[in-house]
């Protein structure tokens, strides 16, 4: 079940407190989020940046410029003589995979910065669907018709009509997939068939809620990075559309974290939401808000 509904407000919404001068807090760095999800053509750059900045209190706007300055530059070095060739996906890897190093290994999935754009960008490593927002962002300003293609488990780029199916993997240092390719790899991530809805390009809010997914992902076996895993959640409702149950989410981590009134008043909240889909389901959640609430005796 997904949702489009307001962002929250609050103090981790877009009426939150706001920085002073020019290395704004996080509240200001959720706002900008909040506006640029709801803007009607998302810039998806500035959408995986303003996630770094909330992940990485260092970060100032400085920082966020030049990362999209750097961005600028690669674009800069893509041969001009591309856009006559169209031969997008042998030029990019020559540059960014060969030349610039940007690529993945297995490690990086065990790294936070593997989800964040400016870290990407500095280390030249990532996941898989971080790269590609580098490659999509360097293609699409030299003027290349890019896309994302979200496939199960990995995320790849397409050049031109999706279905002439000319896609690369940028975690594999740009190497192009055939149509084959990509059925073996959904094959392997699923055990199914590639379906043709699965070659639908990828939006920019729906880009930015899988990195979210993927850091979640990340914060979820360990504990101690709670603060992680709820500052993802957050991200993700302010989004226009997204999975309801990260409201479930959020309260359960709050309670986590020790907030158990507010926990137990967002479960109690979802579970008015859920009486009407599903009712048993409402049932139990209301049992753990109200163990939540016993917890402040």
């Amino acid at each position: 079940m997904t949702e489009d509904v307001p962002p929250p407000d609050g103090p981790d919404g877009p009426d939150g407190p706001g920085g002073a001068s020019g290395e704004a807090d996080r509240g200001d760095w959720r706002r900008e989020f909040a506006e640029e999800a709801r803007a009607e053509r998302p810039d998806l750059a500035r959408l995986c940046l303003l996630i770094g900045a909330v992940a990485d209190p260092s970060v100032t706007r400085r920082d966020l410029d030049e990362a999209e300055i750097e961005l600028d530059r690669l674009a800069g070095l893509v041969p001009y003589a591309t856009r006559i060739t169209g031969d997008w996906a042998a030029e990019l890897a020559a540059l960014l995979g060969r030349h610039e190093g940007f690529e993945g290994v297995p490690a990086d999935y065990q790294r936070l910065e593997s989800s964040l754009l400016h870290e990407v960008l500095r280390r030249r490593r990532g996941l898989p669907i971080l790269l590609s927002v580098v490659w999509m962002e360097v293609a699409r300003r030299a003027g290349a018709p890019v896309y994302g293609l979200g496939l199960p488990g990995h995320f790849v780029v397409g050049f031109g009509d999706p279905a002439d199916l000319d896609l690369a993997d940028p975690f594999a240092g740009g190497r192009a997939m055939t149509g084959e390719d990509a059925e073996l790899l959904v094959a392997s991530a699923t055990g199914e068939a590639l379906d043709r809805s699965m070659l639908r390009p990828a939006e920019p809010g729906a880009i930015a809620l899988r990195i979210l997914n993927n850091i979640r992902a990340w914060a979820a076996p360990r504990p101690e990075r709670a603060d992680v895993a709820l500052w993802a959640v957050e991200l993700a409702l302010l989004l226009p559309s997204h999975p309801a149950r990260l409201r479930y989410e959020r309260a359960e981590l709050l309670v986590q974290r020790g907030e158990f009134l507010t926990g137990a008043i967002e479960m109690e909240a979802y579970a008015q939401v859920m009486d009407a889909v599903d009712p048993d389901s409402a049932t139990t959640i209301r049992r753990r808000a109200q163990a939540a609430r016993a917890m402040l005796n």
